[in-house]
């Protein structure tokens, strides 16, 4: 069976070559529009009208339209702007299969998370602003404030890909891990609740890491109100979303204390405006939207597509399946 595969999202040579290779049988129809970020929303293209498959950020509406579309994988984890009941619902009724590529991008978020857990548990970050400024010497306030992950408690506000991988790396430590979404779930070594369990959490959290999506009900999760139930000390993460999250709510728990630090990878607005507050408290670090970051990362999203592919003409189950 021949496919028409619609694509939009510009990959490297290489990343590119396999992709034409992987689907050589079929008709690849490659977007003049076609943007080399996971994240930009596709323009309408005219190219939709005859795809079976779309591969990268099609329109929502072309696919809304589509009469021949029988399969849509994004190029991203989130899936923000197609995350609507009628969306979906139109899906539903069509029989139209919606994947995303969250195991992809599933490592680099967890050891990104990881590292800053450690970063800040070992006083890496302060020291090396101490190398980059006055070299001045810390001895007793660097070793006596480091702490160790083990037996620190963790809780994950969502728990999909991200969430299951950053507990397998977090499992060594000995930690106690929670997370919580709106289903609960039996997990070997994870307590997963729902949200009217979380106040409870909130407030014997050494570590709080926000994964959450962005939609109507997480927009400004993250506020004040969520910050005072926090226990006095703890450490914020966010590689979820930044509309999840009130940034002034944050800069607040981190000047009176409630959090010791914040790691943000996302804010409302990017890049980060250089006058917003957060880029100068010395507690909170910024990485720009990178935590998802690999090196391989075309060849990966490529070979997911080709993996889905298979399985799509073998009417076998797909990764990473949300409708």
């Amino acid at each position: 069976m021949t496919l028409t595969i619609f694509w939009n999202t510009r990959v490297n040579p290489r990343a590119e070559e396999i992709l034409r290779k992987g689907t050589e049988k079929h008709r690849l129809i490659i977007s003049d529009s076609a943007s080399s970020s996971v994240l930009a929303r596709g323009v309408s293209d005219s190219g939709m009208g005859h795809a079976d498959i779309a591969f990268g950020q099609p329109d929502p509406e072309d696919c809304l339209r589509s009469q021949r579309l029988k399969w849509i994988e994004v190029s991203s984890a989130g899936y923000t702007r197609y995350d609507t009941a009628d969306f979906f619902g139109c899906l539903r009724e069509r029989s139209v299969a919606f994947t995303n590529v969250s195991s992809v991008f599933a490592d680099p978020c967890a050891q990104h998370v990881l590292a800053m857990m450690l970063a800040f548990g070992r006083q890496l970050l302060p020291s090396f602003r101490d190398q980059i400024t006055d070299q001045s010497w810390h001895y007793d306030e660097r070793r006596y404030h480091s702490r160790l992950l083990t037996g620190q408690t963790v809780v994950m506000l969502g728990y999909g890909a991200i969430g299951r991988r950053l507990s397998e790396l977090l499992k060594p430590f000995g930690m106690a891990l929670y997370a919580v979404r709106r289903t609960p779930a039996i997990e070997a070594d994870v307590t997963v609740v729902d949200f009217s369990s979380l106040d409870g959490l909130l407030a014997n959290a050494d570590h709080i890491v926000n994964i959450l999506p962005a939609n109507q009900s997480t927009a400004g999760y993250c506020d004040a109100q969520f910050f005072s139930k926090c226990r006095p000390g703890a450490r914020f993460y966010n590689v979820g979303r930044g509309s999840t999250v009130d940034q002034d709510a944050v800069a607040g728990a981190l000047r009176s204390g409630i959090l010791d630090a914040a790691y943000l990878d996302v804010t409302e607005v990017e890049p980060l405006p250089p006058e917003n507050e957060l880029w100068r408290m010395p507690n909170c670090f910024i990485t720009p939207h990178t935590a998802g970051g690999r090196h391989d990362q075309d060849e990966a999203l490529v070979c997911h597509f080709l993996r889905n592919l298979a399985a799509f003409e073998s009417q076998q189950p797909l990764v990473d399946r949300v409708v």
